[in-house]
């Protein structure tokens, strides 16, 4: 611009100066301009010493311009409360310019002073206040988009998570009962040799009995998981507990079962849960017990109570991880149920409370 000659729009000199005057200012001003992201509020000292400079010069339209490109870098990448001071001095000198411009003039022709004031000091501030609003809200639904892929992110490892959990707890119970009354009956069998041929072939029946239903309850549990077949893994309910006795009582154990109240459909949830847990006690009174094993169910009002007691054999040899305990107790809390499960020395006692009254209201 300066090689142009558009650089005087104020002459307060009798003399109109030579176009080198302008051009320290325009550099200071440039030099400002580049500092506007690693150094802003030294860039905008700068820049308001390179456009006193340029007034007191005369005034070029070149270094006018800089500086309010400074202006508004500075709004946009300094701290918040520039652009406030900024737009504050900007209005109070555009509003001394509105003023003072009819006083120095002598004619109302002189409001036109308070043009370049509000063009140069106060449209930079307010454009680059737009912009950095435009850009503060996009940094604020990125970072909330961001934050909610996190949280689905969460979601999901939690729920693969329950889902790994809920497979092996489903897995351990419909497998376990099987496996270990086949266990302890190839023990017996092993034991006996030859000396009780029938003894043999009925421990052999019932590991070929348990194996069968075993395979078969591994295979619809395959079978659903691979339909997507709702919540429930198993088609298991409390009403079918005669079949899980009997099945008990075919691997050698005595179970005396006792129900007490009506008996009535119980929430899926519930029904399968109370069947797991007097499964997995048997289970365990097969493994550790003596042989005998007494099954209390009650249908109360809004719960069902389960009990299983047997005596515990001292000298039981049958491996146990405890991963069945902890299966039950979390089959009951899923429910927001009660469990306990102790010994005092010659029995083992399990003891279950599961509310219906939410899951059937539900």
């Amino acid at each position: 611009m300066l090689a142009l000659g558009v650089a005087h729009t104020i002459q307060p000199w009798p003399t109109r100066l030579p176009i080198a005057f302008f051009v320290p200012p325009l550099v200071l001003a440039c030099v400002a301009l580049a500092l506007r992201r690693v150094a802003t509020r030294t860039g905008l000292a700068l820049g308001t010493v390179a456009l006193a400079a340029d007034l007191v010069l005369g005034a070029s339209l070149g270094t006018l311009l800089v500086y309010s490109q400074v202006l508004y870098d500075t709004c946009l990448y300094g701290a918040a409360r520039m652009w406030r001071i900024l737009l504050r001095i900007g209005i109070g000198v555009s509003a001394a310019c509105l003023v003072l411009g009819p006083i120095l003039a002598g004619s109302w022709r002189g409001l036109q002073l308070a043009i370049p004031a509000v063009l140069i000091l106060v449209l930079p501030v307010v454009t680059a206040i737009s912009v950095r609003q435009y850009r503060d809200q996009a940094a604020a639904e990125r970072a909330r988009a961001e934050q909610t892929a996190r949280l689905v992110e969460l979601d999901r490892r939690q729920a693969v998570t329950a889902e790994r959990t809920r497979m092996a707890r489903e897995l351990h119970d419909v497998i376990a009962n099987h496996l270990s009354a086949a266990a302890i009956h190839a023990t017996a069998a092993l034991s006996l040799g030859r000396r009780d041929p029938d003894a043999v072939e009925q421990a052999l029946k019932v590991i070929r009995e348990n194996s069968v239903q075993g395979l078969a309850e591994m295979r619809q549990m395959i079978e659903l998981l691979r339909e997507g077949a709702g919540d429930e893994p198993t088609r298991v309910r409390l009403a079918e507990l005669d079949q899980l006795v009997a099945q008990a009582r075919g691997a050698g154990l005595a179970v005396r079962l006792e129900t007490m109240g009506e008996p009535r459909p119980l929430p899926v949830g519930v029904d399968l849960a109370a069947y797991r847990i007097v499964q997995e006690s048997l289970t365990n009174a097969l493994k550790h017990g003596t042989g005998r094993a007494d099954v209390a169910v009650a249908y109360g009002a809004g719960v069902v109570s389960l009990t299983v007691e047997n005596p515990i054999n001292g000298a039981s040899t049958v491996p146990g991880a405890g991963a069945g305990l902890i299966g039950m107790r979390e089959r009951a809390a899923l429910l927001h149920g009660r469990f306990d499960a102790g010994g005092d020395g010659t029995r083992w006692r399990v003891h279950a409370e599961l509310p219906t009254a939410a899951a059937e209201a539900a």
